[in-house]
């Protein structure tokens, strides 16, 4: 069914698109999962809608905006995260809830049309053009190559932080450089699949992959492998049933979700019984 509908250009954009974002949030998700930063990397993208706010009342191209108020967003998160993880929940929560108001008033102000809100929060994958395809294309290399040459870091990381700045890890500077990394891909994927979206694929791909991997690389690997099939699967509900398409994708994912945490309780049940 998908295949026939690869032979419209819109479909085969938002495919790229997907698998795209399914590359760049499977790498990033899976290390803020297994270092239990989803709240943070959740804070980043609910606040960067204070940059479509700013961006549209002053002006502002989108991604000047949007970047701008991320980027400060992620760094202040973050360094409050390092400084203070027992109180790092509250203030990302009030950021959080500050982006997203200061984002809503912005918009209300601006004379004339406004776009719907809907569009960021579910995004128009639908709708992608090529030039935002190669955007995208670039921040997949990036990230790979970032991953690639900072891994036994991040593994060092993910395993022991305080052994890891014994053994003389930059575990700041890898911190910080990966929440910038995150809020620079939320801005560019977010106009794509939307902000909702985002976090789904940053989170649900990644906790399942976290479960059965054996490495930190086999997660990163098999969470990317996840996020395609719920982009794909997705993808092709929306276009057999006539649905949102970012809605109809993080309903798979949550179905995907939710068959793993079945699967686990069946497991385990089966090892108590046996």
């Amino acid at each position: 069914m998908l295949i026939d509908a690869l032979h419209f250009e819109f479909m085969r954009n938002a495919l790229f698109a997907g698998l795209f974002a399914s590359v760049i949030c499977g790498v990033l998700g899976t290390f803020i999962v297994v270092n239990r930063m989803v709240f943070l990397s959740g804070g980043i993208a609910h606040a960067s809608y204070g940059g479509i706010g700013l961006a549209l009342f002053f002006g502002f191209p989108f991604l000047a905006g949007t970047m701008g108020f991320s980027l400060i967003a992620a760094i202040l998160m973050t360094a409050v995260f390092l400084k203070a993880k027992d109180r790092a929940d509250t203030f990302i929560g009030v950021l959080w809830a500050v982006g997203m108001a200061i984002g809503v008033i912005l918009i209300d102000l601006t004379p004339g049309y406004t776009p719907d809100l809907m569009s960021y929060l579910f995004g128009s994958i639908l709708a992608v053009p090529v030039s935002d395809l190669w955007w995208m294309a670039g921040l997949c290399v990036i990230t790979l190559f970032l991953t690639g040459y900072f891994y036994r870091d991040m593994l060092a990381i993910s395993y022991d932080e305080e052994f890891a700045r014994l053994r003389g890890v930059p575990v700041t500077l890898i911190y910080f450089l990966f929440m910038v990394l995150v809020a620079i891909s939320i801005v560019f994927v977010i106009r794509v699949v939307g902000l909702i979206l985002v976090i789904a694929l940053l989170t649900i791909p990644p906790y399942i992959a976290e479960k059965y991997a054996r490495s930190l690389g086999g997660a990163m690997v098999m969470a990317v492998l996840l996020s395609a099939l719920f982009n794909t699967c997705g993808l092709a509900l929306a276009y057999a049933k006539n649905l949102t398409s970012g809605a109809a994708i993080i309903m798979v994912a949550a179905g995907g979700f939710f068959i793993s945490i079945v699967l686990d309780f069946i497991i385990d049940f089966l090892r108590k019984t046996w």
